[in-house]
């Protein structure tokens, strides 16, 4: 639990460094939408759209590979 909490601390300041120094440089998240051509609200509807996309799938993927992962971890030999 350490390990994570200390991951994400890292994660934290690494992103807070590298959102102050693009700041210093003026770079804002609407000016890298507007170069790339995208509104907020496309790539919102965008987010969601794959995310309608990808949980059913991951759902029905985990409905195989759950019990089957469950299968082989009882029948592996103990360990130590």
């Amino acid at each position: 639990m350490q390990a994570l909490l200390s991951g994400f601390i890292k994660l934290a300041l690494a992103s807070l460094l590298a959102g102050s120094l693009l700041s210093f440089f003026g770079i804002t998240p609407r000016a890298v939408l507007d170069s790339l051509g995208v509104t907020a609200e496309e790539l919102h509807n965008g987010i969601v759209s794959a995310f309608a996309w990808a949980v059913p799938r991951m759902v029905m993927g985990a409905v195989v590979i759950v019990p089957i992962w469950l299968t082989a971890y009882l029948l592996m030999p103990p360990r130590g």
